[in-house]
């Protein structure tokens, strides 16, 4: 199996100096749970401890009653990532064929459901190009969103996604249980005003793992900026859709893991 951990270089700013540099990042990686060779979901795992992984989700979802229902158990790495290959006794197998229900989702999977594994790691769309930041523009809008933060500051259990602009400061937050949802409440709060995501900043207030990624590409944001590190595999979709990603961004400063050509020490006039 892969090793769950993968190192990845990165450009640090610690006010206005970058400095190159390594940072070991949790490998993400599409698990498909198969049952007698059909899928029935594709999560976003770590590549660790699969084999409890696969017994114990059979055990939750109510799949099977006892890990005894699980005939053989296999892990399997392909080539789109890793299957856990089950077989279960008939009686299991008939009452999971006749229950067909689409799984409801945990908020830290934002996969479930899917049938391939090929769909978990599906092309992002390119971003366009957008605008410079400088490193103080960066901190400024991280800066924003903790007031912002209403439903946080009541619970301190929630996640936000806001979308910022050096012009207008931050322009829409939305929080939600799960970070997928909050990103998706504010592509839809930036929709409804007709608002590009092309001038500014998407901000997590979570780690970045590649449905994150692939999320902003759709939204059109050319930079995401989150207050933890990425997944190896948001590195390679962000790489590839052309988008800046910036992670562990803290009040003393942030590291960029791709297209650091959007980061600039020199202020720049953005013309609209």
């Amino acid at each position: 199996m892969p090793d769950p951990v993968v190192p990845a270089q990165r450009i640090a700013w610690r006010g206005d100096a970058a400095t190159d540099g390594v940072r070991v990042v949790p490998r993400e990686t599409p698990v498909a749970l198969t049952y007698n060779r059909t899928t029935h979901a594709v999560m976003l795992a770590s590549p660790a401890d699969l084999e409890d992984f696969a017994i114990g989700f059979s055990l939750s979802e109510g799949i099977v009653a006892s890990s005894s229902d699980i005939r053989a158990l296999e892990i399997v790495e392909v080539a789109d990532g890793i299957e856990c290959r089950m077989d279960l006794a008939d009686e299991r197998l008939d009452a999971l064929t006749r229950r067909q229900r689409r799984l409801a989702g945990p908020s830290g999977c934002g996969l479930c459901g899917l049938d391939s594994l090929a769909a978990a790691i599906r092309p992002a769309p390119q971003v366009p190009t957008g605008r410079a930041f400088t490193p103080a523009m960066i901190q400024d809008a991280m800066r924003s969103m903790h007031p912002a933060q209403a439903l946080n500051a009541a619970t301190h259990a929630v996640h936000a996604a806001a979308f910022w602009t050096p012009e207008q400061g931050l322009i829409a937050l939305r929080e939600d249980v799960g970070r997928h949802n909050a990103l998706d409440k504010l592509a839809g709060a930036l929709a409804r005003t007709g608002a590009s995501a092309a001038g500014g900043l998407v901000l997590l207030s979570s780690r970045v793992s590649v449905e994150m990624v692939q999320k902003a590409a759709t939204l059109g944001a050319p930079v995401i900026v989150a207050i933890s590190a990425p997944t190896s595999l948001a590195i390679e979709v962000a790489t590839a859709a052309g988008i800046t990603l910036i992670g562990v961004a803290r009040a003393d400063g942030f590291e960029v893991f791709t297209h650091l050509d959007r980061i600039t020490t020199r202020m720049i006039r953005h013309v609209a």
